[in-house]
């Protein structure tokens, strides 16, 4: 197979990937209760669901947009930052569900349990949802994940080539040093909490999600530390530059380390303070910190990332082949 053919064939399974999930909005947006038990509190509040689902629609449609970006002449004139930061939405939103689905599912076959969305006796979706939903956001994250390491390959190849000890100095690393450092420690926090979380401790969580946690909840508290853990790796190893590493490494973690947690940390705030009617819903104050803590981290790790690769490319711009 070609390459150019490759990448044909992964534009196609990230845009077939994206209909089961874009089918799914479009339905319940047009009334349809295909796949919502009845009871579940998806229909406690239409109007928030149907902006929420209209807003999911569009950020699955630019997943389509992406793909025809990743693999069309004019996508290489596509100014970096416009390309780079959905890009980097993307897989923050999808690198969490494409390592933490099939953990939930290999725990749960181990003999782990999932009683807590019974325990409540308002089952939230049919099984075969997340099923059809999860399976199409994977196929979507290693087709698109694919394409874009093909294009950045061909973009930007020139400013991971090489290892962190062999990278020159320069006269703003001890600042990259100090701020990668205080990003780090202050990931200490949301970091901690969600280690505790996943760990079985309920220090901070409201009473609904006491009650809610099952197999699934402690898997994905820990795929988020698992992140978190990423993103402080890569920017430190950037930062510090002693290592025999390759580049790309320290580069890959803090890129997708960083979307990870700022992503599902802005993700989590919105959905713990959307539709908390009762006391037991309620977001706790240590679950609102910890995720805009988490959010900030992301944020902060990718900026030192940017910072670094922008100034790489000054410094290989104009340097011999």
């Amino acid at each position: 197979m070609t390459l150019l053919s490759a990448r044909t064939a992964l534009r196609t399974v990230a845009i077939v990937a994206c209909l089961p999930y874009i089918t799914l909005k479009i339905a319940w947006l047009a009334g349809s209760h295909i796949g919502i038990p009845e009871g579940s509190a998806l229909l406690d509040h239409r109007a928030l669901m149907a902006v929420a689902n209209g807003g999911s629609v569009l950020m699955d449609g630019a997943v389509v947009v992406l793909a025809l970006l990743l693999t069309r002449p004019w996508g290489l004139r596509v100014p970096a930052w416009l390309l780079a930061l959905p890009m980097w939405v993307a897989t923050g939103l999808l690198l969490p569900i494409m390592t933490g689905y099939p953990a939930q599912l290999l725990v749960l076959a181990l003999g782990g349990d999932d009683g807590g969305a019974k325990d409540t006796g308002r089952p939230f979706l049919h099984e075969w949802v997340f099923g059809v939903v999860y399976g199409g956001f994977i196929l979507q994250g290693l087709s698109l994940g694919a394409l874009f390491v093909l294009y950045a390959r061909d973009r930007w190849g020139h400013l991971w080539r090489g290892t962190l000890g062999a990278l020159p100095d320069s006269p703003t690393a001890p600042a990259l040093r100090a701020a990668a450092v205080a990003a780090s420690l202050l990931a200490l926090a949301p970091g901690t909490m969600h280690l505790l979380w996943a760990a079985g401790s309920t220090a901070g969580l409201s009473a609904d999600r006491v009650a809610g946690r099952d197999s699934g909840f402690h898997v994905l508290e820990a795929v988020y530390v698992f992140w978190i853990a990423a993103a402080a790796a890569g920017v430190l190893l950037l930062a510090f530059r002693r290592s025999a590493l390759p580049l790309r490494v320290p580069l890959a973690l803090a890129w997708g380390g960083s979307g990870a947690t700022a992503c599902w940390g802005g993700w989590l705030s919105i959905a713990s303070l959307a539709g908390a009617d009762d006391a037991a819903q309620q977001p706790t104050a240590a679950m609102v910190l910890t995720y805009a803590v988490q959010m900030l981290v992301g944020t902060l790790m990718v900026t030192l990332g940017a910072y670094f690769l922008t100034e790489r490319a000054a410094g290989t711009r104009g340097a011999p082949a």
